[in-house]
């Protein structure tokens, strides 16, 4: 047995077994990359993981982490989102299915305000859930529709994940967002069709709406609309032009909600407080977990680890697609475990040198990594939406909520299979956009 292959066992086998005894993953990681480097080097090397944290410290980006979590917990604390869900309400509740449409709209737009899968889920069924019971939706469809939509907080931007990939790998953030919202709003797109199609074979899935909303309604409830709808664009419209880097997005986002806070008369020091002990508590676990994961990956990479499964994976006398699928599973599988922060921090610091050698896109490979990311959310045994809807509903069983994301977990994967296949979903916007610092 090589070295390599020993410490390959060794250091994945202890964080195995870390995570199993209930150690948080930042410390998992950490604690792993300690006792190894001092067993590999002696007391010396633990400067090898001083060196790889201080990598990521120092590295400008970081700072859009905070930022950005800062906007999804404003937000979310705020009665923007209820505001919002109303105005979906009002557009999409006449038709078969259509609270459920409107929920999926719903928790999609959260994810372009607030980066975060745990805000859009929550917040989506904690104003959805109600009426959708209330008017007899199946619960399948009241679960699910909110779990996959949901899932999108990690894929359309402005996406902390997202971040850390173009951080990881060095490609353009901003090109990475623009991937991921073309890519991300196919996917609801789809999703809604999925929604549409079975309300219209299914009608006892969703009864319909007695009560219709005239032209004046609409047009007054698509006015909560319009604030949030800046910040989008204030984040977003800045990246893609050219304006900001994804860092200073972020600032600019945060002012600008901020600003619709005022403007509602919501502000007050209660709510300010709320907002920075949460977003420095939200920070402070995903930073940590960055650090655990780049002292982890420092001392396997340092000892030869990386190298030794790159070499494995060019190898494989399989052809650069079988390698691309391996990288997709081993991704899906671990995203179904782990925390998406760790598992890019892990693999693809690995995966990103062997995928761009063999010619692939490399914005392309990174959103189809993050897609995969994407279904882990919503994927037993730890799927992350799974639990936070059983929070919401602890009265329902947690096989009706298994059991309700089979159908978009597959939509998911089929609409994965066709970005490999028509990359240009992906590829287009960033291929169009104008050049940032991102």
């Amino acid at each position: 047995m090589s070295p390599e292959l020993l410490l390959t066992i060794l250091m994945f086998a202890a964080l195995i077994i870390a995570i199993m005894l209930g150690i948080s993953l930042a410390f998992a990681l950490g604690g792993v990359a300690v006792v190894s480097a001092l067993i590999l080097w002696g007391p010396d090397g633990l400067f090898t993981i001083v060196t790889g944290v201080f990598k990521y410290m120092w590295m400008v980006e970081l700072a859009a982490v905070p930022l950005f979590i800062f906007m999804g917990v404003a937000l979310a604390k705020s009665n923007i989102a209820k505001d919002m869900y109303e105005a979906f309400y009002v557009c999409a509740g006449s038709i078969r299915g259509g609270l459920a449409v409107g929920s999926c709209g719903f928790a999609a737009a959260l994810s372009a305000m607030t980066g975060s899968c745990a805000a859009s889920t929550v917040t989506a069924g904690l104003v959805g859930i109600p009426p959708m019971r209330q008017r007899k939706y199946k619960e399948s469809l009241i679960f699910g529709s909110i779990c996959a939509a949901g899932s999108m907080g990690v894929l359309i931007p402005p996406s902390i994940t997202l971040v850390i990939i173009g951080m990881t790998s060095g490609e353009s953030i901003g090109k990475l967002f623009a991937g991921g919202m073309t890519a991300g709003l196919f996917i609801v797109a789809l999703f809604i069709a999925y929604i549409l199609i079975l309300t219209w074979l299914k009608p006892d899935y969703a009864p319909a709406r007695v009560e219709k909303s005239n032209l004046k309604e609409k047009i007054y409830a698509l006015r909560t609309v319009i604030l949030p709808g800046l910040v989008i664009v204030s984040v977003l419209g800045s990246i893609f032009v050219g304006i900001a880097t994804p860092t200073e997005a972020a600032a600019i986002g945060c002012v600008a909600v901020f600003v619709c806070v005022l403007i509602r008369k919501e502000a007050s020091w209660a709510f300010m407080r709320d907002c920075i002990y949460n977003t420095t508590t939200v920070a402070g676990m995903v930073i940590w977990i960055m650090f655990g994961a780049a002292g982890f990956v420092t001392v396997y990479c340092g000892a030869g680890g990386a190298r030794f499964i790159q070499d494995i994976l060019m190898g494989l006398e399989i052809g650069k697609w079988g390698v691309f699928i391996i990288t997709m599973v081993i991704v899906f599988v671990l995203g179904c475990f782990l925390d998406p922060v760790g598992i890019i921090l892990l693999v693809l610091p690995i995966f990103y040198p062997v995928i761009k050698s063999f010619g692939f896109d490399p914005v392309w490979y990174c959103v189809l990594f993050q897609l995969n990311l994407c279904m882990g959310y919503i994927t037993p045994p730890f799927g992350y939406n799974l639990f936070y809807m059983k929070t919401l509903t602890p009265e329902t069983p947690i096989r009706v909520i298994y059991t309700s994301i089979i159908p978009y977990v597959f939509i998911m994967v089929i609409s994965l299979i066709i970005m490999i296949f028509v990359p240009s979903i992906i590829t287009w916007l960033p291929s169009v956009m104008i050049k940032t610092g991102g």
